[in-house]
């Protein structure tokens, strides 16, 4: 069983975070039933770029919805990525990727993030929007990470 629980603990480390790490949170508005509601802020490793972490602060909806998953979040957010430690990429990456997607409604919404590269400045820019299966949101917030000139972007 120890063997087990060490392999499932190799292959969860070799696979990355694939989901928001919580950071913190505040409150925004007192619920009597149910949470209250929230501004959340969550950090994500980028998966394919070694060393540029995002942090995402969003809206979370509460009260009875909310908890039970059957509330719609606003489609407003802002990201800021930063370089963490040193920048490593090991395969060539295309010019624009969805690098990370969550659901923000028990349906219809997904909070969506996106890297694209802009190989004129070395620099990794990321998006943060949300869509609608029907409509999205023009909201939207967006960050870069310059990566040193020592270090080309590969592109694909």
């Amino acid at each position: 069983m120890k063997l087990f629980s060490s392999a499932l603990a190799a292959l969860l480390l070799l696979a990355g975070p694939l989901h928001a790490e919580p950071i913190g949170e505040v409150d925004t508005v007192f619920k009597l039933i149910g949470p209250d509601h929230k501004i959340v802020v969550d950090g994500y490793d980028d998966p394919k770029v070694e060393g540029v972490a995002c942090y995402v602060s969003r809206a979370k909806t509460g009260g009875i919805k909310g908890a039970l998953g059957l509330a719609e979040d606003k489609a407003e957010a802002s990201i800021a990525c930063r370089q963490v430690g040193p920048i490593r990429i090991a395969k060539a990456l295309p010019q624009q990727e969805e690098v990370f997607n969550e659901r923000i409604s028990l349906v219809f919404k997904k909070l969506r993030i996106v890297r694209m590269v802009d190989a004129k400045r070395n620099t990794l820019v990321y998006l943060t929007y949300s869509d609608r299966l029907i409509e999205g949101s023009p909201k939207n917030s967006v960050t870069a990470v310059a990566v040193d000139r020592a270090t080309p972007i590969p592109l694909k």
